[in-house]
């Protein structure tokens, strides 16, 4: 009943980075690793910052203990897949597949913190795009990059848009969360600050996207 309660006020999102440790380092083929600690016993909200030929949770979540759980969300809520023994996924969501920039929780059900480490190549180009739909969307950056979210991520939110970020330590969500006036402006929590590989909720006024142009090299 505890999950199911945190997971829905959850409904309406990102490791906070002061308690989970994120790095990503890259090789010349622009192939590399991001590593995210999450705390014994909790939840964090994640997002895949790299890119495997299939993004299915073997693919991106390999040699988690077993009873580690994940819930993915879309348009009936969340699902969830647990973690078996042999790399095998159980439950509605085990055949998930989650792409870079899609975000997702995730909850740590030992007793000791757990690194979660993502290996895959770096996107790049100049349209790599998160779509985004006219209301609750669970995501994060398509690159792994970390930063502003407007000033350094370059998501353009219209006026009204909301931010919604995930507090590890608290369980929670940041209060006052982050709304957008438009222009680069925010108020509330301010103009959200999003690490490495950390999901969060985004509150959409209309359907749209968030396209980024990125090359390791800049």
């Amino acid at each position: 009943m505890r999950t199911k309660t945190l997971l829905l006020t959850a409904a309406l999102s990102a490791v906070t980075l002061g308690t989970a440790v994120a790095q990503s380092v890259f090789s010349v083929n622009a192939v590399g690793y991001v590593n995210v600690t999450v705390p014994a016993g909790k939840f964090a909200l994640l997002a895949n910052p790299l890119n495997q030929p299939t993004n299915n949770l073997t693919s991106i979540l390999p040699g988690v203990p077993a009873g580690t759980i994940v819930y993915v969300f879309g348009t009936n809520g969340f699902a969830q897949a647990t973690a078996r023994a042999g790399g095998i996924w159980t439950g509605p969501a085990a055949g998930a597949v989650i792409n870079p920039g899609d975000g997702f929780f995730i909850k740590n059900a030992g007793t000791a913190d757990l690194t979660v480490t993502f290996v895959g190549e770096v996107p790049q180009g100049t349209n790599l795009t998160v779509n985004l739909n006219a209301g609750i969307n669970l995501i994060g950056s398509i690159v792994p990059q970390a930063g502003l979210l407007t000033t350094n991520l370059g998501l353009h939110a219209a006026n009204g848009d909301v931010v919604y970020q995930w507090d590890t330590t608290a369980q929670g969500y940041k209060s006052p969360a982050s709304t957008s006036r438009g222009n680069g402006v925010w108020t509330g929590g301010g103009e959200p600050n999003i690490g490495v590989a950390e999901g969060f909720f985004y509150s959409s006024k209309a359907a749209g996207s968030w396209t980024r142009s990125f090359n390791v090299n800049q």
